[in-house]
């Protein structure tokens, strides 16, 4: 009979090879209730069982969760960077690099994201991507790439670079679409020349289409939702908000993604670029059922730097790291997140007030139902992929399992 306790990945990973295991001891979040002392039986990278008797099954090995939560993996669906690496590098290198650092802090699938750029590019990420897909086995799973631009309304594109920023053209978009089966979603501004069309083009490709980076007011979100846009990227960054308009006043992307149930929302959860007041009020206006956490994290993510870069190592923009979020040099604006996942299910607890178990719903079962993969991920289920985090009450990681692969143990003291 296997009594095994481990901190340490390759003594465990001996024993498991199999991918047949049990994790005993633990506090599991199902999607409808924390189990005080249970166990989760893992086969062949999948969950085969969940026992709320946490009876030992005596020939395969245990991992004692020691009372700590046993929780589904974290999916981030809008994520840039970590670990000193961006996406948009376009090195198999740093794509690996990056789902190997947010493993570490429970993210056990993301959404890699790229920045506005010149075509040759995009295309050169897709193809990186491509061959990062098939040699990720030590971090977090990719769920194809999102693409974030370059149709966006100039006003609106924060630290998107300018020179690339257009409307959507069929000439370009149609070579990308290609490729579609690499790419999960892609964000734009609804109100462009040619944006409805470019939506409903994404849905025939089964492409998300999300809002992004907008001055649209009401009247064009709805257009927009009608031609298949069902999700606003980053609420409240780099979207309108009520606006007036010959003394008329216009409700901006801001009120219409609260009003409109059609529409899922993304909420960096870093506490910094959303205080406690909006994350109270986005939780209460949309539900956990609506939102879906996300780190939005550049490259400094996991790392002590105080100065970084946000998108390409060679010719992105320089950008300093200080009050936990990375800033424009003059500090006039924020220029993107250094989060890890752990840090948004604390903030949301501790600042939003909300509820594990529903932070938890935000942190995995919407995104997956977002990017399409609730089927397989989201959730501690019998029959889903065993991607399963382990931490304590601080939200502080013990371990992390990809499909059954133990990725991450965090080591003692």
């Amino acid at each position: 009979m296997y009594t095994f306790v481990s901190n340490t990945i390759a003594s465990f990973n001996e024993q498991v090879m199999s991918k047949d295991f049990q994790i005993i001891n633990g506090k599991i979040i199902t999607p409808f209730e924390i189990l005080p002392k249970a166990s989760l039986w893992v086969k062949d990278g999948k969950i085969a069982q969940i026992d709320r008797n946490n009876e030992l099954r005596p020939d395969i090995p245990q991992l004692d969760a020691m009372g700590e939560f046993v929780s589904p993996g974290f999916i981030d669906i809008h994520v840039h960077g970590g670990g000193g690496c961006d996406f948009m590098d376009g090195e198999v290198s740093g794509f690996l690099q990056i789902a190997e650092l947010h493993a570490r802090y429970g993210t056990t699938a993301m959404v890699p994201t790229t920045l506005t750029s010149e075509s040759a590019h995009l295309f050169h990420t897709l193809e990186v991507y491509e061959q990062a897909l098939a040699q990720n086995q030590r971090g977090a799973a990719f769920l194809g790439l999102h693409l974030e631009g370059p149709y966006f309304a100039m006003n609106q594109r924060g630290a998107q670079d300018p020179r690339y920023i257009r409307d959507p053209d069929p000439k370009e978009y149609e070579p990308i679409l290609e490729k579609a089966h690499l790419i999960n979603r892609w964000s734009a501004a609804p109100e462009r020349k040619g944006a409805l069309a470019f939506g409903r083009r994404l849905r025939e490709c089964g492409i998300l289409a999300a809002i992004a980076h907008t001055d649209a007011v009401y009247e064009e979100v709805v257009a927009a939702v009608e031609s298949g846009y069902s999700l606003s990227t980053h609420l409240y960054s780099g979207m309108s908000g009520v606006t007036r308009r010959n003394a008329f006043r216009f409700a901006g992307v801001i009120e219409s993604s609260l009003l409109l149930d059609e529409l899922d929302v993304e909420v960096i959860g870093d506490g910094v670029h959303l205080p406690a007041p909006f994350l109270k009020l986005i939780y209460k206006v949309k539900g956990p059922d609506k939102i879906a956490l996300i780190t939005d994290a550049m490259r400094a993510a996991g790392t002590s730097s105080t100065e970084s870069v946000l998108g390409h190592q060679e010719n992105g923009l320089s950008v300093i790291v200080e009050d936990g979020v990375a800033k424009l040099p003059d500090r006039s604006s924020f220029a993107g997140s250094v989060a890890t996942c752990d840090r948004l299910v604390r903030t949301m607890m501790q600042e939003g007030n909300v509820p594990l178990i529903q932070v938890i719903r935000m942190m995995s079962t919407t995104p997956a139902r977002i990017s399409g993969v609730q089927d397989r991920k989201g959730s501690l289920a019998e029959g889903k992929d065993a991607d399963i985090v382990v931490f304590d009450d601080d939200i502080r990681v013990k371990h992390t399992f990809v499909e059954g692969r133990h990725v991450y143990a965090a080591t003692e003291g």
